[in-house]
């Protein structure tokens, strides 16, 4: 069969086998990246497994982009398709850390909470238990009304974030278009799943959870400003989200990006994306330079990370001497 590589045919194309969506930015060097990548947990390519020359021919598709820009594959998950592009891929290749997640396996929720010590597994209990008191319920929304269930988690969203740091992108017409149209076609395959949870007539919370072969995650909530002062949130979604998993019979219960203190709660798995950079030999120079200027800022992040607290401290106990007061 015929094969397409990053919109480009690698022959007369009679069937499409192989894709890579990809933009393309200038700073600070002329480099193609994934399309979305601002706000995706993963990125990858998408290859038949049916054609055997599917990784090959968008290996081939890929180098004939790279002529004047880096390939620079970002997010990409430990076991994902575009591995097999980067092992056929013809010139130097450099691999860096990229975002942490953080996994649980897919099991129902009373095995996760054997993970947790005794006093944490029964303060979850105790979580769990007042969220069945106030008769909370949940639903999955069918297919029909995810355009309208998405408006309302997104206006969820927005007033949970009110006042803080939320993503620009989530507060935009076009992601809630693009939301609704891909959680809908989503849904009908089951890929993808909408809950909402509701208080009597009031939607308390709604999520989007999305599933790959053997991996669930719950990629964006959306939650009333009156939901944290009645339940833990992170702690019901969990454990609807864990029955899922059991019940399609995906291995992994993925916390997505981030290492936030309460997902390190659940003793979580630390799996590290890569960040996967590809260049012609012409453009070895320049993938040298973004490599040296990537591995220099994770030196930095993570000095600061780890003396930033110590210099802290001595400065202020420096400052309290210098006032005459006792050191702190």
């Amino acid at each position: 069969s015929g094969g397409t590589s990053a919109g480009t045919p690698a022959a007369p194309a009679r069937e499409l086998v192989a894709v890579a969506p990809l933009m393309l930015r200038y700073r600070p060097l002329p480099t193609l990246l994934p399309l979305g990548l601002d706000i995706s947990d993963f990125c990858d390519v998408l290859l038949d497994d049916r054609c055997p020359q599917a990784a090959d021919a968008l290996a081939a598709g890929l180098r004939r982009l790279a002529r004047t820009a880096l390939v620079e594959l970002r997010e990409v998950r430990p076991g994902a398709a575009a591995e097999r592009v980067v092992e056929r891929w013809r010139g130097p290749v450099r691999r860096r850390a990229d975002s942490v997640c953080l996994e649980l396996p897919g099991v129902p929720m009373d095995d996760l909470l054997r993970r947790l010590s005794g006093a944490s597994a029964r303060n979850a209990r105790r979580k769990l238990r007042r969220i069945d008191e106030l008769g909370i319920t949940h639903r999955a929304v069918a297919e029909h009304e995810v355009p309208g269930a998405v408006a309302t988690m997104l206006a969820l969203h927005g007033q949970q974030w009110q006042g803080r740091g939320v993503t620009p992108e989530h507060l935009r017409p076009r992601f809630a278009e693009h939301l609704a149209r891909a959680t809908r076609q989503l849904a009908r395959t089951g890929d993808a799943a909408l809950t909402e949870y509701r208080l009597g007539d009031l939607v308390l919370v709604s999520e989007v959870t999305l599933f790959s072969r053997h991996l669930a995650g719950g990629y964006l909530y959306g939650a009333h400003p009156e939901a944290r002062a009645k339940v833990d949130i992170a702690t019901m979604l969990l454990r609807q989200d864990a029955a899922r998993a059991t019940a399609t019979g995906r291995r992994v219960l993925s916390l997505l990006r981030g290492d936030e203190p309460y997902k390190r709660h659940w003793r979580p798995e630390t799996v590290v994306n890569q960040r996967l950079l590809l260049a012609r030999r012409h453009l070895a120079p320049a993938l040298w330079l973004r490599a040296g200027h990537l591995a220099g800022r994770a030196a930095l992040a993570d000095l600061a990370r780890t003396r930033l607290p110590i210099l802290l401290a001595w400065r202020a106990r420096l400052r309290g001497r210098r006032a005459g007061g006792p050191p702190r």
